[in-house]
């Protein structure tokens, strides 16, 4: 397993994201963006996951996937700046996100925010960890004592009208809700016991691959909106929890969905 090496691997991008610099900012739709930064994390970690293993296949935000992925194969699945919004406004919600999909299932995960130098790694069996210690989800089992992180998900606005709603239904059962803009923080934070719930539409397998592995190994529980086990070579709806509260929080998002 390549568990401790790519731990190292990832926090070594700390210099590389943490150095002032000035950003080339490009467009690729509506409220999302790339910067070289971006672009820079990815090839430097490509050639490095290379060198661990040449024979496991890359699927990364900044390039093309458009191949055919197949449930059988070996892949890394990268997202070099999670939340590059925040990455471009100095927000410091932003996170390096590598998980290792083989034999079916995600067998090692690792995220890793290097502006508050937090690395949170799992694998398959072996439980979840921040910075080397043991995390777990909440045993939270009254919506009105969850803290809720929310996706509102910004390039696909054709959800806002049944998103928004939702929101407010979700807001007036719980304790509060939160948005950092980084799908894979938000995992990691369910898992760390830091929020109790997150939910978002149309994640990329970048976006959520590491943080389901994540919340899974920390105790809690990670489905579709439907109900169905994600499957990460493609994007899905996806609600994570701490495993008491997802029924009830499925049954509010059905009603809007």
């Amino acid at each position: 397993m390549f568990e401790r090496e790519i731990i190292e691997l990832v926090r070594s991008t700390h210099d590389m994201l943490t150095e002032e610099k000035d950003l080339e900012i490009t467009a690729k739709g509506r409220a999302n963006f790339v910067t070289q930064m971006d672009v820079a994390v990815q090839e430097y970690m490509r050639t490095q996951l290379q060198e661990i293993d040449r024979d496991v296949t890359l699927l990364s935000e900044e390039q093309d996937n458009s191949q055919v992925m197949d449930p059988d194969g070996r892949y890394w699945i990268l997202d070099p700046i999670d939340g590059t919004q925040n990455f471009i406004r100095h927000f410091d919600m932003s996170a390096v996100s590598l998980a290792y999909y083989a034999q079916g299932t995600l067998q090692a995960a690792v995220v890793y925010n290097p502006f508050t130098d937090e690395l949170f790694h799992a694998t398959r069996g072996g439980g979840a960890f921040l910075n080397g210690k043991p995390i777990y989800v909440t045993g939270n089992g009254a919506l009105s004592h969850c803290l809720v992180a929310i996706g509102t998900s910004p390039y696909d606005r054709q959800y806002t009208e049944k998103n928004f709603p939702l929101f407010q239904a979700m807001y007036s059962q719980c304790l509060d809700i939160r948005r950092t803009g980084s799908a894979c923080l938000d995992l990691a934070y369910v898992a760390a016991g830091r929020t109790d719930i997150y939910f978002e539409r149309n994640l990329k397998p970048w976006d959520m691959a590491a943080g389901i592995l994540l919340v899974e190994e920390a105790g809690g529980r990670v489905t579709t909106y439907d109900g169905q086990v994600p499957d990460v070579l493609h994007n899905e709806h996806i609600i994570a929890t701490n495993g008491l509260v997802h029924d009830e929080t499925a049954r509010i998002i059905h009603q809007y969905w």
